[in-house]
């Protein structure tokens, strides 16, 4: 439904042996972030609730959504193609659940917050351009894998130097570079491509104006030139305030006071929030560390080492289906007795 380039090394009898060809390679294809486990729950949600249909005051819409973590380059997907295609329309839902597995949290527990949750992402991508010479005469070119280490550098000032770090977190992380193809040869341009993060939209744009300017000045002043463009991926995950309360009372019923917490706000990013920008939304997390486990001992989503306590496929049953029921009962219908 939603893997990801990795080679899954689990080690469990039914780890992924897939693989893919991804942006020109052959890659492993492994759900390494839980979403397997996401579709197993909603589909146990929609077993549950229809055999309470009778009982039910109102309509639940089911949202199964390939490509969250991105679609192929020049495609369409995740929640902005789903709303395009009209899951949010005939019927139009009020409100929206969702629900993501964490692996720093410990099973059983569920992370909320009302308010800005997740952070945006926007991709970047930087071509810094200089003059191919001989590596024994860089005088006689411009070097760009120089220029290209100075504009990270550079980048990375942004956040230690010029937002400010009290108002919101936010990152700018460089996932991919590439240039020239000899130790001999000084190439003519770079590549580079990663992620900003932010948690306030006024911050997100003003990162992303200098992290443009930064970019091209820095390559400007050793004689290159850098061309940036910026894709805007993720909206700030942002839990309606009313749904957040009422959700967090349903879990603290169906889970316990006690293993229901108010999460910090993250800088990885969930394109739950487009659909947050249709209708209100509520967003949570469920833990899969086991117990007797320290959370930071256990391998991280992305992690080709990645993997869950299936118990906790049934407490996401449970929590997410009585969310929809209380909901339902709190918006002018009640579940029948």
């Amino acid at each position: 439904m939603d893997a990801l380039p990795v080679t899954e090394e689990s080690g469990l009898p039914f780890a992924s042996t897939t693989k893919a060809n991804w942006l020109g390679q052959e890659v492993g294809v492994a759900h390494v972030c839980g979403h397997d486990g996401h579709t197993a729950i909603l589909m146990g949600v929609a077993e549950v609730l229809a055999t309470l249909r009778e009982r039910i005051n109102g309509t639940v819409v089911f949202i199964f959504q390939p490509a969250e973590e991105g679609p192929p380059s020049g495609e369409e997907g995740g929640a902005s193609l789903m709303i395009k295609e009209g899951a949010l329309k005939d019927p139009a839902p009020n409100a929206i659940f969702g629900l993501h597995l964490n692996s720093r949290t410990p099973l059983g527990k569920a992370g909320v917050r009302s308010g800005p949750f997740m952070a945006s992402g926007d991709t970047f991508r930087i071509v810094v351009n200089g003059s191919q010479t001989h590596a024994a005469l860089p005088w006689l070119g411009i070097d760009p894998i120089v220029l290209s280490s100075q504009v990270i550098q550079g980048i990375q000032t942004i956040e230690s130097r010029q937002v400010n770090v009290l108002l919101e977190p936010s990152v700018i992380s460089i996932g991919v570079i590439n240039g020239g193809n000899r130790p001999n040869i000084i190439p003519d341009k770079v590549e580079m491509s990663g992620m900003i993060r932010a948690l306030d939209e006024t911050m997100r744009n003003d990162i992303q104006k200098r992290l443009s300017r930064t970019a091209e000045k820095i390559a400007e002043s050793g004689g290159g030139s850098a061309t940036v463009s910026i894709t805007p991926n993720y909206d700030v995950t942002n839990n309606d305030e009313r749904l957040a309360l009422l959700a967090t009372e349903s879990l603290k019923t169906t889970l316990g006071s006690a293993n229901v917490f108010t999460n910090p706000k993250v800088t990885v990013s969930e394109d739950f929030s487009a659909y947050q920008k249709v209708i209100p939304g509520f967003f949570y997390f469920l833990g899969v560390v086991p117990p007797d486990t320290k959370p930071e001992t256990v391998f991280p989503n992305h992690s080709p080492r990645f993997w869950i306590d299936e118990r906790v496929l049934a407490i996401g049953v449970r929590s997410l289906s009585n969310i929809a029921i209380d909901y339902l009962a709190s918006s002018g219908g009640r579940a029948k007795q």
